[in-house]
């Protein structure tokens, strides 16, 4: 079985994210950036189908700058078979669509069985990427799934999504098709030492966009701006008495009480 995995860089939690002084772009320092999480979720079910099904590979590609790579690597550390870079510069934040169209002439031209993807980004929260290149490939596609299972012939894949309110929604797809993967699906492994010192040498090998069919552009950056406060927050100062005595008054302005 040959399986793909869609994986994006994002800024980490923790990064002092900005944006640029004519709203065209975040400003992120190259440090803060690494792999999308719920891409990891990916990645280590595509691993796990693999070890599941002897003989089956793995493969990851990636949309975007030089800078993307470093996921790249991070995905052969923790057992990918071989990484593929599709460079494209411009804005940093690679529309779903623009990345959905080069992902999948690529997929097209290596022919998979199984395509895994993040349910979405942790930056963006699109969630289209993944369905949009199912929809390109003309693949059936299940989306928020925490569960899969495939047949012993490896010609269905049977999921399990997740819905709102707590409910579940069992499908079953004929492979070829793409999964878009719930955080909640299983637990990351931690790479291997044996995995790591490999991906710092193992060769990513690059798909240059300038091989591929220009993509075709959906959307349009208007703009980035942070949104103004609704509102502010009020310190009341003073002995536990006074404070008491001012948040009623408060709550009695507002008409709460």
């Amino acid at each position: 079985m040959k399986i793909l995995v869609l994986v994006k860089q994002t800024p980490d939690a923790e990064a002092d994210v900005r944006i640029a002084d004519d709203g065209g772009a975040l400003l992120v320092r190259e440090k803060d950036w690494r792999m999308n999480r719920f891409d990891e979720f990916a990645v280590e079910e595509a691993l796990r189908i693999r070890e599941a099904f002897p003989g089956s590979s793995v493969d990851a590609v990636s949309v975007g700058p030089p800078r993307v790579v470093a996921v790249l690597r991070r995905a052969l550390a923790m057992g990918v078979d071989e990484a593929f870079h599709v460079p494209y510069e411009g804005y940093q934040d690679v529309f779903p669509g623009v990345t959905a169209s080069l992902i999948a002439v690529f997929a097209r031209n290596n022919s998979y069985d199984l395509i895994l993807a993040g349910v979405m980004s942790e930056d963006a929260m699109h969630a289209q990427t993944g369905p949009m290149v199912a929809e390109m490939l003309g693949i059936p596609c299940a989306t928020a799934v925490v569960a899969e299972k495939i047949s012993g012939e490896g010609g269905l894949i049977t999921v399990e999504r997740e819905l709102e309110g707590g409910l579940r929604e069992g499908l079953e797809l004929p492979l070829p098709a793409l999964i878009a993967v719930q955080s909640g699906i299983n637990r990351p492994r931690y790479p291997a030492l044996s995995h790591v010192l490999r991906s710092r040498s193992q060769p990513v090998t690059t798909v240059y966009a300038d091989a591929l069919p220009e993509p075709a552009r959906y959307e349009q950056l208007a703009g980035l701006a942070i949104p103004a406060p609704s509102g502010k927050g009020v310190f009341l100062a003073g002995t536990a008495a006074e404070k008491a005595e001012r948040l009623a008054g408060i709550f009695a302005e507002r008409a709460f009480v």
